[in-house]
């Protein structure tokens, strides 16, 4: 790990220095980098080097890889993304080799679309365009900042923006790593006590909330190798800004009346005010399942999210740390007798040990490759760890 330097844009990140530890990396973050902060509150990072060697002044770094961790926190989004662009930049002015930011909630992504038509969007209606009248092409502009600052590649997690993943692949030219999460679920679901799958997976079913949740679900299902379970796709059609109906579609392999007294596992990719997956179960019920379980990759606690979640028609959450806020209880609020976190420092860990071709190092994740994260008021918590 000699060439390999890892930080966080943020003092003290839980994420940043887990990641550090599980690449190998000794030093602590605090010794690499100074993240300074000036009286008048702008960011002044320095990284950490000899004071008496005068022959390598702005070469510190060369031949490195620098890694920027950046994940909310108490800062906001548009914060942390001035502190990686400063901090990319401050790497590439000593002398790094290649910069690689590790954003698991790929920042702006939301704001995937402009005014005009831009490359690709030529099938875009004029109501369309007309949305985003008088707004930025955000994403694209964070893409051009990151690239413009020296960013070189971008690991994510799970990005749902078909037009965010097509810009940055463009941008970092095949440097711009979406990293699906469907072995994490895959492996929990099948060898963690949340549902019972059956012999083969005959009583589990995983149900895509909408078509643009369907492949997910595919990979989700592939990688639990249990040919038997089945998948449902539902149809959304929104009502309001915030309401939705819910229908089973109408090429889904199974209907309502097939999943009587079974498992159920929603997977989708976000969730924000939980409207849609709370529709969504109260559907499901009317099929007579054994539970119905919600698996998200992004969570954004809020407290209109924890009401609606806190449904009597969802049993169970399973979610993952790409968004570190929902590690923390009163973050969780009622939602801790029902939330299950994988934390994805491990799996994070060895992908970067893949890309740096370090082989030894990735075997020892080969089965230990993400930790559970569950509150005492879960009632499935036994007091150790189940990974």
């Amino acid at each position: 790990m000699s060439g390999i330097i890892i930080i966080g844009n943020v003092s003290d990140d839980p994420f940043a220095i887990d990641i550090g530890h599980m690449c190998g990396q000794r030093e602590d973050i605090a010794d690499i980098i100074s993240l300074k902060v000036y009286a008048n509150t702008e960011f002044c990072p320095r990284f950490i080097s000899d004071e008496e060697d005068f022959e390598h002044i702005g070469r510190s770094l060369e031949g490195k890889t620098v890694v920027i961790c950046s994940t909310a926190t108490s800062h906001t989004r548009g914060s942390l993304a001035m502190r990686t662009l400063i901090l990319a930049r401050g790497a590439k002015d000593n002398g790094a080799k290649k910069v690689v930011l590790v954003e698991p909630d790929l920042f702006f992504s939301a704001q995937d679309r402009g005014p005009h038509l831009d490359a690709g969007d030529e099938a875009r209606p004029l109501d369309d365009q007309k949305k985003f009248d008088g707004q930025p092409f955000t994403s694209k502009l964070y893409a051009e900042l990151l690239r413009m600052a020296g960013v070189d590649a971008v690991v994510t997690v799970h990005n749902h923006s078909s037009k965010v993943q097509t810009l940055f692949s463009n941008a970092f030219k095949g440097e711009f790593h979406n990293l699906l999460p469907y072995e994490l679920y895959a492996d929990y679901i099948k060898y963690s006590d949340m549902v019972v799958t059956g012999k083969l997976g005959d009583n589990l079913i995983l149900v895509a909330p909408d078509h643009g949740a369907a492949p997910f679900v595919n990979a989700v299902h592939e990688a639990l190798d249990l040919p038997k379970a089945s998948r449902m796709v539902m149809e959304k059609n929104r009502t309001g800004e915030r309401q939705v109906s819910m229908q089973v579609g109408a090429d889904s392999d199974i209907q309502l009346k097939d999943i009587a007294g079974k498992d159920v596992i929603i997977l989708d990719d976000m969730v924000r005010t939980g409207n849609t997956v709370v529709e969504c179960c109260k559907l499901l019920w009317e099929g007579r399942p054994n539970k119905v379980c919600f698996g998200v990759t992004h969570f954004y606690s809020s407290p209109e999210g924890r009401e609606n979640l806190n449904s009597p028609y969802l049993s169970e959450i399973l979610a993952l740390n790409t968004i570190p806020s929902i590690l923390n209880r009163d973050s969780q609020g009622r939602l801790r007798k029902k939330i299950v976190v994988l934390k994805i420092e491990k799996w994070i860990a060895r992908f970067l040990l893949q890309t740096m071709g370090e082989i030894q190092r990735v075997a020892k994740f080969e089965r230990d490759f993400y930790s559970v994260d569950m509150s005492s008021k879960n009632p499935r918590w036994r007091p150790r760890d189940w990974r």
